[in-house]
Formats: C-alpha cells, structure tokens, sequence
C-alpha cells in the first residue's frame, strides 16, 4: 500500500515538510559518497531556511502542552493503560525541556561562515563545482568518516527538534481510525460535519496504479483518483477504486 497524506491547516503542512527534510537529512548523512553528502548539505540548508521562516521551537512547545493537557484528562479512562500514559507524557516532558535550551538553527550559520558561504553557493545552479568553490571541492574529498564527523557536529542542533516532530506526529496518527471505503467511478467525498481534522491519511494499493488528488477542508473530504502514464498528463478514473483511509483529529 502507498500512503498519501494531507494536512489540514499549514502548522501540519510545515511539520510533515520538516520530517521530510530531517529524513532526507539523517538518511544521506550516512557514510558514503561525496555525491550523498551533497545531498545532505542541501537538505540541511532548506532545513535552516524553513526554521527561519517560522518559529518552529515555540510552535512545537505549544503543541507538546495542548497533548500533555489532552492526555491528562485521559488518565481515568478505563481503556488507557496507566504505564504507557506515563511513559507519554515524560518523554513530552523530557523534549520540551530540551527545546526550551535549545539554540536557534540560524546561529549554526552564524557561527560558521563557510557553511553561511556555501548556502549561498548552493542558492546559484551548479555554483559548487570546484570551479566556483575550491574549499568545498576539498571537504568533497576528505575521508568520508571525516565528512560524516562534520555532519554529525552540525545536525546535531537539530536532534531534539526532530524527536519532538516525531513524537507529536506519531500521536496525532495514531488518533486515527483506519476505515475500508470505496471511491465510486473514481470519486469519493465524505461531509465532516465541522470535524476539527488535522490530517487526513489515504492508503492505495501500490499494484493499482493510481493516486489522489484531495482536497479537505472542516466541512468536507473529497478525493479524485487518476492514473498517468509515460509521457501523459493524469486522466481520472472513471472505474471503482478501494482504498483505506484515517482522518485524524488531533488536539
């Protein structure tokens, strides 16, 4: 199954940008390749750019309390095991300590002017041949363990930003409840009823060859589904499709 997913106001649509961006991050971080790093870079520096834009420290922290005040009023629920509660609201806890300490992203550049110089680099098509920027055809050809140990060093700022993403993003799935619906002649819409929805999640079967178009707002749900192939544009579906789908509702 493919997951599509669709936020419901631009808070989530910003935070499942970030965890793509700290996925592509972390993942090209690894040893290997010089090309890899490239990647890493330049995920590190539209990481920088899209924390700069928002103040994403206090939009987190505002986020982490409206779940550890939701959660609370759950301890006397006959379904939620203490232990696992308890477990939840000290790793919120835990996080949002730490992300009161936490640094800003931009002071990484601030502190680095190489790095504040390659980001600019990196904004011009192909401004980091060795052409334009000997220094970072030189950390190109480093040690790979030694370029990892620069990465490590200038990620690390980001960590507990990342858990706390995570951790906020796996609850408000998990609120969710999977439901097997069927999109009639490749149509489907579902009315909300002023619903406060946060995210919507759709699984297709990857072996179908379609997807969603979806659209949703606090009234209702609509998706279309389509199918491309070689060199067309999508065509929509004009046949039944099933597909299983989760609105979460969040806090």
């Amino acid at each position: 199954m493919t997951l599509y997913e669709y936020p419901f106001n631009e808070r989530i649509r910003v935070f499942l940008r970030l965890e793509s961006l700290f996925d592509r991050l972390f993942y090209f971080s690894q040893p290997g390749d010089f090309r890899l790093h490239q990647q890493a870079m330049g995920a590190l520096f539209e990481l920088i750019e899209t924390t700069e834009r928002v103040d994403l420290r206090g939009g987190l922290l505002q986020d982490i309390e409206r779940q550890r005040q939701a959660l609370q009023g759950l301890r006397e629920h006959p379904d939620v095991e203490p232990e696992v509660l308890d477990d939840t609201l000290g790793a919120l806890a835990r996080v949002a300590g730490q992300l009161l300490h936490q640094p800003r992203a931009s002071q990484l550049l601030r502190e680095n002017e190489w790095l504040a110089s390659l980001r600019g680099r990196m904004a011009v098509l192909g401004g980091t041949t060795h052409v334009d920027m000997p220094s970072y055809h030189a950390w190109q050809s480093k040690e790979a363990s030694s370029r990892c140990e620069d990465l490590q060093q200038w990620i690390a700022p980001f960590s507990v930003m990342r858990e706390a993403l995570e951790l906020l993003l796996d609850l408000l799935r998990r609120g969710g409840e999977v439901q097997q619906e069927v999109a009639h002649a490749g149509a489907y819409r579902q009315m909300l009823h002023g619903k406060a929805g946060h995210l919507l999640r759709v699984w297709v079967d990857s072996s179908d060859g379609t997807f969603p178009d979806i659209s949703a707002n606090k009234h209702m749900i609509w998706l279309r589904f389509s199918t491309q192939e070689g060199c067309y544009r999508p065509q929509p579906l004009q046949r039944d499709v099933r597909f299983k789908l989760a609105l979460c509702l969040g806090v």
